[in-house]
This record gives C-alpha cells, sequence and structure tokens, in this order.
C-alpha cells in the first residue's frame, strides 16, 4: 500500500470514528477548524525545515508528488488524521470520565 493510499484510508477512518463512533463531531465544529488551523500551520514550518534541507526525504514511487510549502499532501493528510482521532477521543474521555474536554455528570 502507497503511502498516499495509507494517509486517505486514515483520514476517512478518523473522520468516521469522530461522526460514527464516538459521535464527537468536531468536524462539524468551528472550534475545531480553528485549532486545526493553528496546528497545521506550524506543521507546515516543521515539515518545511526537515524536508527543506533533506533531512526527510520521501520515495517519489510512494507519494504523489504534490506538495505544500514542501510538505507532501500525504504528510498533512497523515497529521490531519492524527490530530483528529487525538482530539476525539480525548473530547470522548472527557464525556465518559467527567473530565476535561467534556461534561460534568449530575449526581
Amino acid at each position: 500500500m502507497s503511502y498516499t493510499a495509507a494517509a486517505v484510508l486514515g483520514v476517512v477512518g478518523a473522520a468516521a470514528v469522530d461522526l460514527a463512533v464516538l459521535r464527537t463531531r468536531l468536524l462539524t465544529r468551528k472550534v475545531f477548524w480553528t485549532a486545526y488551523a493553528i496546528i497545521v500551520f506550524f506543521q507546515l514550518i516543521v515539515n518545511g525545515i526537515l524536508t527543506g534541507r533533506r533531512i526527510v526525504r520521501y520515495d517519489p514511487d510512494a507519494i504523489i508528488g504534490v506538495r505544500i510549502a514542501y510538505a507532501p499532501v500525504e504528510d498533512l493528510l497523515f497529521g490531519f488524521a492524527m490530530i483528529l482521532l487525538t482530539l476525539s477521543t480525548w473530547v470522548w474521555l472527557g464525556r465518559v470520565t467527567g473530565g476535561a474536554g467534556g461534561r460534568r455528570r449530575r449526581r
């Protein structure tokens, strides 16, 4: 499986977990997209440094070749999936336990 296919599957899987499994629906919230914009800004800086200086190199046969600020689009997709899955899990755990990120249960 190519890195491209794995990245796309990661995004689809993370979206399914957010919307259908955990039902946190972060993808429908403005606050998620605002937080993601901040995260992706710094991701592009770090990725630009690592790939621009050739510290990290990608096999051209494993990616489609589209880049945004030196970052292969696959890296952005994979990063999006990781962030969405992590935040969805955090919000869900907060709801279940009454901890940070969730609503407290009434007694």
